[in-house]
């Protein structure tokens, strides 16, 4: 039976995580190792300051106490796996928001994802966008195209073979419709974001400032083709990104050999 590893970054209770589990739960055995916490946007970090405990939740389910997600991947593949019993695929979501453009660099969810390929094993870090500002999640949303989009990725690699070279992994994003309002999957390229200023400042009850950082409106730059993956969940369409952890820009190795000796 094949066996897939599961995490998120926005916690063991997270309504996303649990609807992940229900799409999955069909297609094969499942492990959960998640953060007992929200740790959004914690990007591609491994806690090395302090202990870690596995907290068993029920059986094959356990929170990571204080942990990122790159500490549940890496912390149950080397513990509650052996080398010869490793998971078939991981996937990371269903995260509470998208992950498109430069914000893959923050998000735990793809890091999630970022470090199953390192440690060789297929991945997935899927999103389901929300334009409203996440009231759907007040009314009873229940992921439906995410889910079925997941089962269907996740089946045609379990039963096939997973699409990409080492260190690579897929990053989904939702758009915000009906399953039947959906025009299909594209195949995407990562947008480029245009980023606000949103920090508020406040004072406490001492007269000391505090700032908390907003959530920047979804904003980017119109890329030439109309093939990144916030114009395609824009038109409705899941956007599949490949993506991989080099991050050399190979096009300036030339120039930047001229410019070194100039």
């Amino acid at each position: 039976m094949k066996h897939i590893l599961i995490t998120n970054d926005d916690g063991f209770d997270a309504s996303g995580l649990h609807a992940l589990i229900e799409a999955l739960s069909p297609l094969a055995k499942l492990t959960i190792v998640a953060p007992a916490k929200n740790k959004s946007a914690c990007g591609h970090s491994l806690t090395l300051d302090k202990p870690l405990r596995m907290i068993k939740i029920k059986k094959d389910f356990y929170k990571m106490d204080d942990g990122t997600p790159t500490d549940c991947i890496f912390v149950s593949l080397n513990n509650l796996f052996t080398d010869k019993n490793r998971p078939d695929l991981v996937v990371s979501g269903i995260n509470i928001g998208s992950n498109m453009g430069e914000d893959i660099t923050y998000s735990g969810t793809a890091a999630g994802a970022m470090e199953a390929v390192l440690q060789g094993i297929p991945a997935i870090s899927i999103s389901q966008v929300f334009t409203d500002g996440y009231k759907s999640l007040k009314t009873g949303f229940n992921y439906e195209l995410a889910k079925d989009t997941i089962q269907k990725l996740s089946k045609k690699i379990l039963e096939g073979e997973f699409p990409l070279a080492s260190r690579k992994f897929l990053n989904v994003n939702i758009p915000l419709i009906d399953i039947n309002g959906c025009k299909g999957i594209k195949i995407t390229k990562i947008g480029h974001r245009n980023y606000g200023h949103i920090t508020h400042k406040h004072l406490d009850p001492r007269e000391k400032e505090y700032y908390w950082i907003g959530a920047h409106p979804l904003s980017w730059k119109e890329s030439k083709n109309k093939d990144c993956d916030f114009e395609a969940v824009k038109a409705n369409y899941v956007s599949v990104s490949p993506c991989h952890l080099d991050l050399t820009s190979y096009n300036d190795i030339d120039n930047l050999k001229t410019w070194i000796k100039g």
